[in-house]
């Protein structure tokens, strides 16, 4: 959903070649941005977690050599989606769903109150990354990567770690290490330029196909439903085209990838937008950037798909969409 834009729109008589050059010209910048990932401490990108748990995150990440806050955020996000209320079917409880039974020998008083309450975020936080440290210290003498190790201590046990010398041959363990380790990197604040994606031309060629179809909330593109999207159905079947399956919900699209900064943004950089710049939850709009300002969005009833400016006052941010990003992101979630 989309509410009226209040930024200048480009209306449907902009020609191709305006498109082309602004995806062209912004491919050359984009020549620059081809060094390696982030480095050196890992922080958070803005807006990235929710206001509320950003300091929690910020504090509680830094526990132990093991874990660090983006890594921290990605396994809340996983477990729960940051709602402080979840409550699972096996009784896994709060943001960080932790069992009783867990809670009772590794819950924490985060915030020195006299209690340890397993849905209160301040004592949850705190106690996930004590939780994370312990089983690093477990398995500290274990070769390899000391995070890959502790994270498959929390889904395997330690023992198997131990046993197997390095992350055990499981299929689910090794899934749920690359999961957290890959959805960690939409968490970070890099400290240097994101990689552009190699999928994203594909991705734009389809979005400009799409280019006068009329809006159509939950629209998307069915046969049955005139081939209409709305935006996040509009950006899921761009990317669906390129090999990429994208979440239905916009602001889970947002954990796709890693964010690139306003100066950094390429042709297929999923643009979003936002009520609350301090809380991705509140994300509300997705387009598809392509150059020189501009995106390619089903705004909203009423309207076509379109080319308009992305800076307005609700940006919040972008996301430069991996294949392994998207894989990444719990399908449970809703926005």
């Amino acid at each position: 959903m989309r509410k009226v834009w209040l930024g200048v729109s480009v209306g449907l008589g902009v020609t191709s070649s305006f498109v082309g050059l602004l995806v062209v010209g912004t491919y050359m910048v984009a020549a620059d941005l081809t060094g390696g990932g982030s480095g050196g401490t890992v922080g958070l990108a803005k807006g990235a977690v929710p206001a509320a748990y950003q300091p929690l995150v910020q504090k509680w990440g830094n526990s132990c050599p093991a874990i660090n806050p983006a890594l921290l955020a990605a396994q809340l996000y996983q477990e729960s989606g940051w709602n402080a209320k979840a409550q699972s079917p096996a009784n896994a409880k709060g943001i960080a769903q932790f069992i009783p039974a867990t809670w009772a020998s590794h819950g924490v008083d985060g915030d020195k109150d006299g209690d340890r309450d397993i849905w209160d975020p301040k004592d949850a936080i705190a106690s996930a990354a004590a939780y994370d440290c312990s089983l690093a210290k477990y398995v500290k003498d274990v070769p390899g990567n000391a995070t890959h190790n502790m994270l498959a201590s929390y889904n395997a046990g330690a023992y198997a770690v131990i046993k197997h010398g390095g992350v055990p041959p499981y299929r689910e363990t090794r899934n749920y290490v690359k999961t957290i380790t890959t959805l960690a990197k939409s968490f970070e604040a890099p400290v240097q330029r994101v990689r552009p994606s190699q999928q994203s031309a594909g991705a734009i060629y389809f979005a400009q196909k799409q280019l006068g179809k009329e809006y159509l909330w939950g629209g998307n593109g069915t046969p049955e439903q005139g081939g209409r999207f709305d935006c996040s159905g509009l950006t899921k079947a761009a990317y669906k085209t390129v090999g990429i399956d994208l979440p239905r919900v916009a602001n889970d699209q947002w954990n796709a990838g890693p964010h690139p900064k306003r100066n950094e943004l390429i042709p297929g950089d999923l643009v979003f937008f936002a009520y609350d710049l301090d809380d991705p939850r509140s994300i509300h709009h997705v387009g598809m950037y392509v150059g020189g300002g501009y995106m390619i969005n089903a705004p909203y009833t009423g309207a076509v798909i379109r080319f308009d400016k992305i800076d307005t006052p609700d940006y919040i941010g972008a996301t430069r969409v991996t294949q392994d990003g998207a894989k990444a992101l719990p399908r449970a979630n809703s926005a």
